[in-house]
């Protein structure tokens, strides 16, 4: 088996600069090279792997027990000819609550003007890449996924092709069913402010802690405001204490809701090369139903996909990038 090689490259972002979390604006960029790269002068395709809900991209590198890291991954798809060489890059745009849902917030930072005006830009320049929409791929898992749609939908003139696995679709069931889970347990925290000024220190890290943690971290994704009256950055879609709902702020939710997009953004996704949608038939954010309803608007307006489903749940997925990675490299030929 040929082997790619894998160089971790360092960003100094300008544009995370003065970030309300604090959170560091030089970040490390592993980029995998495929087999041939080092000895030929040809440029490459290249694929965005955007990583999920608390990971970023040097956790695409960790050896784990009965699995593969991503550069393996890629060395055993390009070797089996599933897949053709590209340059496949693992930005990093992890947040102190754990995510950037790849949009810009003022309550986050601005991580999708980091994405396409630094990263996409630097890679370009610093590797023989085909600069090209067409050759130019996104994809990732769960808020990876959700990120691969919303960029693809946002920006076709960067991404011709998308691909996600579980991503979060359909707030209405994928988020909103956690809110009265959240209103019944912050409290023992101490309320929303206590939670985020401790959330490092927490122990333990209950379900309960995970739960409230994706809750406020959408929060601070999808309704920003720097005069909220918690003095958090951002805004609850519900009142903490009687989990009311606030309708003013649940429709800001759903204004970042794939779902809700597709007639906004239809001559993008039909443009696409290839929009690739997967989900475990048992996912246990019910990203299922999710995905169905996707596609059915979709399908609607004539855009082209591809749908699958598998027998698995939300959780240890990595093995369908096989299916994603092949899928892009034949939509790429």
């Amino acid at each position: 088996m040929q082997h790619g090689r894998v160089v971790i490259e360092t960003i100094d972002s300008r544009v995370l600069q003065g970030n309300a979390m604090g959170d560091p604006t030089r970040r490390q960029i592993p980029v995998y090279l495929p087999p041939g790269y080092e000895d030929s002068t040809k440029r490459f395709p290249s694929a965005y792997v955007l990583s999920g809900f608390t990971g970023r991209g040097l956790m695409q590198l960790n050896d784990a027990w009965g699995d593969e890291t991503l550069p393996q991954r890629l060395d055993r798809l390009i070797s089996s000819g599933r897949m053709q060489p590209m340059v496949v890059v693992m930005p990093d745009c992890l947040t102190r609550l754990g995510g950037s849902q790849y949009i810009n917030s003022s309550a986050t930072g601005r991580y999708e003007d980091h994405l396409l005006r630094e990263v996409v830009p630097f890679i370009d320049a610093c590797f023989r890449t085909r600069a090209e929409r067409d050759y130019r791929a996104v994809l990732g898992k769960s808020s990876g996924g959700y990120g691969a749609v919303i960029q693809a939908m946002r920006h076709p003139e960067i991404f011709g092709l998308a691909a996600s696995h579980s991503g979060d679709m359909y707030f209405e069931l994928c988020y909103k069913p956690d809110f009265v889970k959240v209103a019944a347990q912050i409290g023992h925290f101490g309320g929303l402010k206590a939670f985020c000024d401790t959330l490092t220190t927490i122990r333990p890290r209950n379900n309960a802690f995970k739960i409230i943690l994706n809750t406020i971290a959408m929060a601070a994704c999808y309704s920003p405001n720097p005069q909220a009256p918690s003095g958090a950055g951002f805004e609850l879609p519900f009142d903490e204490y009687s989990a009311e709902m606030h309708d003013d702020v649940w429709q800001r939710w759903l204004e970042w809701d794939p779902v809700h997009l597709v007639e906004k953004h239809l001559d993008a996704l039909k443009s696409l090369r290839l929009l690739y949608i997967d989900v475990g038939q048992d996912d246990e954010f019910n990203l299922q139903f999710g995905a169905r309803i996707f596609c059915n608007r979709l399908r609607k307006h004539g855009v082209n996909f591809v749908h699958e489903e598998f027998d698995d749940g939300h959780m240890n997925i990595p093995y369908r990038y096989d299916h994603s990675f092949a899928a892009i490299s034949r939509a790429m030929e």
